[in-house]
């Protein structure tokens, strides 16, 4: 068996082509395939704007600039997470703090979401960034309802999602980073994600302002929405100091092609996301889903004992899970910086059981067999 990776990109010939296409094009970066692929995007998620970005990093530390945030300012998280979805706040400045996750989805937890913000003052923290974890939507109706309690703007990371959903109080699906109960939702499109753009990312929003915001930001701050008939074609105007967050046209055309894929492959994802599930019912711990919920799955992660000796195991036979994630809290920058002591008891239960088998649209029947046979047998001995 050739050696299996947890997750990778599908290059097809149509991605390739219109790639080249672009570099024959009069533009490489700043030119019309960055507004196509955002208005694609943005149909397909159904928001009314998509900002495309270099990478989601970036989107995320566009997102808290763009809602206001300041020095000192507090934002929630989950620890289950990478490490970017909490340092876009400290980019800005502002303090993490995190709450801890369900058990049984791994997501951020409502109930413990909500103790932390009551444990304080009004007016303590300023925003929440939950994650749509492994593909799994967050029930941002829920959040939004507290957020508006206490004033708090949210930030959607969806970055393992694009094609996930999960089905309100009126029974409406609500596509992963739509931003109609978030504030702003922001993707990934590195290549082991859905969407390979090579690196690159974008932020959604159904604000018209805080799309202007964004968009400026993204480049440098800069605009020339003031030229009047006394400047030429030259003239701009440097509003706030912003950065070189922009994507390529190089990228966006790759994007689109592999945009256009992206059903198919969330529901190839969610078949083999089924097969695990069979083989493993009653035997090994995996991710629950919610009713109404519709699981993108960029990952397919179980629980086990052993989880060093499973993980070693599967590495010789040339089977390349990964760990997602250890815990934000609990990396060196953080304990540094003081972030300790807070009750995150699921989450330290998840990270010393977690593992993520491969999931991916390329996996075939036999691969994924393969793998099967070699946890189950592992597990049983």
């Amino acid at each position: 068996m050739k050696p299996i990776p947890y997750g990778r990109q599908n290059i097809e010939q149509d991605d390739i082509e219109a790639v080249i296409e672009t570099l024959t094009a009069d533009f490489l970066t700043q030119g019309p395939k960055i507004k196509e692929f955002e208005s694609h995007f943005a149909k397909y998620i159904g928001c009314k704007y998509a900002v495309a970005v270099s990478n989601a990093t970036a989107g995320l530390h566009l997102a808290v600039m763009a809602l206001g945030l300041k020095p000192n300012d507090r934002v929630i998280t989950t620890p289950i997470t990478f490490a970017a979805s909490a340092n876009c706040v400290r980019y800005a400045g502002g303090e993490v703090w995190f709450a801890d996750i369900d058990s049984d989805t791994y997501l951020i937890s409502l109930e413990k979401t909500k103790e932390l913000i009551e444990s304080k003052p009004k007016g303590f923290f300023k925003g929440i960034i939950p994650v749509d974890f492994a593909g799994l939507p967050v029930n941002l109706e829920a959040f939004r309802e507290l957020a508006d309690n206490h004033g708090l703007w949210i930030i959607e990371d969806a970055c393992h999602a694009p094609g996930g959903y999960f089905t309100d109080s009126l029974g409406i699906q609500q596509m992963c980073g739509n931003a109609n109960f978030a504030d702003i939702g922001v993707f990934s499109f590195h290549p082991v994600k859905h969407i390979a753009c090579g690196e690159g990312g974008m932020v959604t929003t159904n604000s018209e302002k805080l799309y202007k915001t964004l968009s400026n930001l993204r480049t440098h701050g800069i605009s020339k929405d003031n030229m009047s008939e006394n400047h030429g074609g030259w003239f701009y105007e440097m509003q706030e100091l912003g950065y070189n967050y922009r994507l390529t046209d190089i990228q966006c055309a790759l994007g689109i092609t592999q945009l256009a894929k992206n059903k198919k492959g969330v529901a190839r994802r969610n078949e083999i996301a089924e097969r695990y599930k069979k083989a493993f019912e009653g035997k090994i711990k995996f991710q629950n889903l919610p009713y109404g919920s519709y699981n993108a799955h960029h990952l397919f992660v179980i629980e086990v004992d052993n989880r060093k000796g499973l993980y070693d195991f599967l590495r010789k036979q040339s089977i390349y899970a990964q760990i997602h994630y250890i815990p934000v809290n609990s990396l060196p920058y953080y304990k540094r910086i003081g972030y300790q002591g807070a009750d995150l008891r699921n989450a330290e239960i998840y990270y010393a059981r977690c593992i993520s088998l491969p999931m991916y649209p390329t996996l075939t029947d036999e691969e994924q067999a393969f793998v099967i046979r070699k946890v189950l047998g592992f597990v049983n001995e």
